[in-house]
């Protein structure tokens, strides 16, 4: 391996949007750096299951639009 190309693995501490942190071994910035996140598993509705569904969107028109020919029968062409 190359010397002197990767970066430096260190602790940095980590704090998330409802105050909680802790500490964990990271690359990101310099020896006692602070990385402050803007989401955390206690609001994020990726971890509370609380997904919203768009009501519209380019996969609902795509259904709204081709929705009748699930019983198009495909032939052989010659």
């Amino acid at each position: 391996m190359k010397k002197n190309i990767h970066p430096t693995y260190h602790k940095i501490k980590v704090i998330m949007t409802n105050g909680e942190s802790f500490e964990v071994g990271s690359t990101y910035g310099k020896p006692g750096s602070e990385l402050v996140l803007d989401i955390d598993p206690s609001c994020h509705p990726a971890w509370t299951g609380a997904h919203r569904m768009a009501p519209k969107g380019r996969g609902v028109e795509f259904e709204n639009r081709f929705k009748g020919l699930s019983n198009f029968k495909v032939t052989k062409s010659l």
